[in-house]
Order: structure tokens, then C-alpha cells, then sequence
């Protein structure tokens, strides 16, 4: 299955998506051959109740500027979407609703159970983005990828060499197999499994993987390597750079609790900060 219909998150509150990741953004789906939607959120902010804070400040009138920021905030990222996708002829529809930030994750895995994939700009500070990748990534029911800021991420965009984190795991072949349409496109797949960081169970399937991948056709080469003591985040954004990869494909481990997201350590270091755009799938 080809990815033809990709949607993309767009923030407007309290900063909205930042120009060069709406570009990214678009140029991922021109690589896809897909079309591409946009949905941002006007945010609703609830006023404070409270008595002494109504009297020190005017309180109607904070909440009415922080709308209207909001407000300015979506029209104008959706405008600068619909040109950039219409300009590359992806374009699909943008859509606009109004909602609290609380309600935003939810509105979101809504559309998103409807479309083959979602794209969630990540920047670098701790914001809505990574709680809403979250989110999608084990609500929605379909793969997510995450765009690292292009301050950090200055390469241009491209599916040329892809790596695939291979642990043997449910999720990482869930991962595998939702991402073949994009697998099939690279150039080159390094299929990476890390020893000595966990224990891991049938020891030739990463040689059966990359059997799996050629008979799709895919030039595989297998990467073993030693975490040695580091941290999976480390040992996976250093082989992403050791193979100048242009994407990193794996399977996302956590559950929720309380809505709050309890992640395994390779998925939390990827959120925080990937080094490459990240497909993940639960």
C-alpha cells in the first residue's frame, strides 16, 4: 500500500509551526508521491477563576488577545501550507477546527485514523508537538513521522538511505511492514539490531529481515553493533549519522497511563530529539 493520503499537524498555540517545517513537511509527501492534508486548531483559552486575578488584571481582554493570536496563528499557517503544497501539487484540503489544547490530541487521532499517515513537526523545546506525536503514535492506529527542527536537521529532504531499528519485536515488524512503501524507495536499508542493551530473542531474524526486504526488491545491508554501555538514543542517532541516513524506521514501545504516556527508552530519546525524521508505528 502506497502512502496517498498523508496528514500534517500544524500548532498555532502558544507558537504556531514554524515555516521551513511546513516545507519539510511537503517535500516529505512530494518524495511520497502523495497528497498531503493540513489541520491546525484555533485554540479556546479558558479564563482563570479567579477573584483577586479579575481585579488586578483585565482578564477578558487577555483571553480575547491570546484568540486572537490563536486564530491569526491557523489561518496563517494553513495559508502557507496550501501554497507550498499547491505549489509542489500535493495539495489535498486544509482544515480548520476550535478546540482547547487539551482537546487538540484527540481531534487530531480523529483525522488521523482516516489517513494513511501523519507527519508531526517536532521542535526542539518540549511543547504540544511531543505530547501530540504521543498521542497519534498509540491512538490513532496508524504510523506517525516525526520532522526534527531544520535549525538542527539542515539536510534537505530526501529517502534515499533508510535505517531500520530491528530489535525482533512486534512493534519493530509492525514498523517494517507499514513502512515498505517508503523502504522501497531508498536507495539502501540498514537494518541495525544493537547487542548487549537488551535481551533479544531469535537470534537469525535479523538476517531473515533483510531476506524479507530483498524479495521486495530493497539492497540491504546488515549493521550489528555493541551499545557498550551507552543508551539506546545515543547508539541510534550515532549509526543515523555513520550512514548519513535520510530516515529512521521503528517500532514504538509504551503505554498509557492516566493519558499520561509511560515510553521505552528508544522511543523517548527519538521524541525528544530526532536526528532525522522518525517513522514509528505501535
Amino acid at each position: 500500500m502506497a502512502f496517498e493520503d498523508i496528514l500534517v499537524s500544524l500548532t498555532t498555540y502558544p507558537e504556531r509551526t514554524r515555516l521551513s517545517a511546513i516545507e519539510d513537511a511537503v517535500s516529505l509527501a512530494v518524495a511520497l508521491e502523495s497528497r498531503v492534508s493540513a489541520i491546525a486548531c484555533e485554540v479556546r483559552v479558558a479564563a482563570p477563576a479567579s477573584p483577586i486575578g479579575s481585579a488586578l488584571l483585565n482578564v477578558p481582554a487577555l483571553v480575547a488577545a491570546e484568540l486572537k493570536k490563536s486564530a491569526l496563528a491557523a489561518e496563517q499557517a494553513l495559508s502557507e501550507f496550501q501554497k507550498t503544497a499547491e505549489r509542489n501539487e500535493v495539495f489535498q484540503e486544509t482544515i480548520l477546527e476550535r478546540c482547547t489544547t487539551s482537546q487538540f490530541p484527540d481531534l487530531v487521532i480523529d483525522y488521523a485514523r482516516l489517513r494513511d499517515m501523519t507527519i508531526v513537526p517536532m521542535p526542539d523545546t518540549d511543547t504540544v508537538e511531543r505530547w501530540l506525536a504521543e498521542s497519534l503514535i498509540f491512538g490513532s492506529g496508524r504510523p506517525s513521522i516525526v520532522l526534527p527542527d531544520r535549525p538542527r536537521w539542515s539536510k534537505a529532504v530526501a529517502l534515499d538511505i533508510a535505517v531500520v531499528a530491528w530489535d525482533f519485536s512486534r512493534q519493530a515488524s509492525r514498523a517494517v511492514a507499514d513502512a515498505l512503501p517508503i523502504l522501497k524507495k531508498a536507495k539502501q536499508v540498514f537494518v541495525l539490531t544493537v547487542t548487549n542493551e537488551k535481551v533479544l530473542s531469535g537470534g537469525r531474524s535479523g538476517a531473515e529481515l533483510a531476506k524479507y526486504l530483498a524479495r521486495h526488491g530493497m539492497d540491504v545491508v546488515l549493521d550489528e553493533v555493541d551499545a557498550a554501555g551507552r543508551d539506546i538514543g545515543t547508539v541510534l542517532e550515532s549509526h543515523v549519522a555513520l550512514r548519513d541516513a535520510d530516515i529512521l524506521v521503528m517500532g514504538a514501545y509504551g503505554h498509557s497511563r492516566f493519558r499520561e504516556f509511560v515510553l521505552g527508552g528508544a522511543t523517548r530519546s527519538m521524541l525528544a530529539r530526532p536526528p532525522v525524521p522518525v517513522f514509528l508505528s505501535h
